[in-house]
């Protein structure tokens, strides 16, 4: 074969390759659209709150555990109106595997809504030059999805529904709280309960689901950690439950709050800590109860 009918045939495989690029990502956007659709359907409107929980009052700390009321008071100001929805783009890396190191970069921007609590995570994981794989993460209405495509066509993973994928996700919300920090307080249905001078345990409900996570703060008073003791790991295709963590970073002001920038997230297995994401934020947006 002579180079020119090799250059011919590379070419056309560039040609088919991007082709199926393009229409990958399409199909994939219109996924998205439709999923964005739902978590703004489930929304309770901003108007159902009363006029006096739409603004942080300080009042409401009366009571709380004595390393929550610093937290609060470090990252609010009085009359800090509430946080309704945010979007947050972040860069990063990912650890595809369970057992090795191989950390792929990826590029994600994530909406949150507050009430009802929810979220849908998009993102675009290098895995071969060329080559990205499409994920989404999501809570809905009580449901979780993960699902994840090469070039947005071709299913690598795909769970969904009201067990333990929806329990993941909607702990993966809660912990993720710190970049909506006023989703913490009292008046938004969170309970604290003291664990000592550094931590404490919270919980939230929703629907038939309900989560108690630990909170640790650090010496500025500041979330340091989230931990469950008990999250579902995806491997292959099986979910196992293992203690999971966050870790909070970079702390900046935006909008009035302190919120972290930078994070990493770890699976505790019994050998030990193994993180597999670690992201920055690179823009971070809010809408506020009307």
């Amino acid at each position: 074969m002579t180079w020119s009918l090799w250059f011919g045939l590379v070419l056309c495989l560039l040609v088919v390759f991007a082709g199926l690029g393009a229409y990958g990502a399409k199909r994939w956007a219109n996924t998205t659209r439709t999923l964005t659709g739902a978590l703004d359907a489930a929304r309770i409107g901003d108007q159902v709150q009363p006029l006096s929980l739409r603004r942080y009052d300080s009042r409401e700390l009366d009571g709380l555990p004595a390393p929550v009321q610093r937290y609060f008071r470090a990252v609010l100001k009085e009359g800090q109106p509430i946080v309704a929805a945010a979007m947050v783009e972040a860069t990063g890396s990912f650890n595809l595997s369970a057992t090795a190191e191989q950390w792929k970069p990826f590029t994600s921007t994530q909406r949150i809504v507050t009430q009802r609590p929810g979220f849908l995570w998009n993102a675009r994981v290098v895995v071969l030059p060329g080559l990205p794989a499409l994920a989404v993460d999501s809570y809905i209405a009580g449901r979780g999805l993960l699902q994840v495509a090469m070039l947005g066509l071709f299913t690598v993973a795909d769970m969904r529904g009201s067990g333990d994928i929806a329990r993941g996700q909607f702990m993966r919300f809660f912990a993720e709280a710190a970049w909506y920090p006023t989703a913490l307080l009292p008046s938004q249905g969170v309970q604290w309960q003291a664990v000592d001078d550094h931590s404490a345990n919270a919980t939230l409900v929703d629907g038939s689901h309900t989560l108690t996570l630990l909170f640790r703060f650090n010496d500025a008073s500041l979330i340091d950690s989230v931990r469950a003791e008990a999250r579902g790991a995806v491997v292959g295709k099986e979910i196992i439950m293992l203690p999971w963590e966050g870790k909070w970073f970079n702390y900046q002001t935006r909008d009035g709050m302190t919120v972290p920038f930078t994070c990493e997230v770890a699976w505790m297995w019994p050998d030990g800590r193994k993180p597999y994401f670690r992201g920055s934020v690179t823009a971070l947006r809010y809408e506020y109860a009307a």
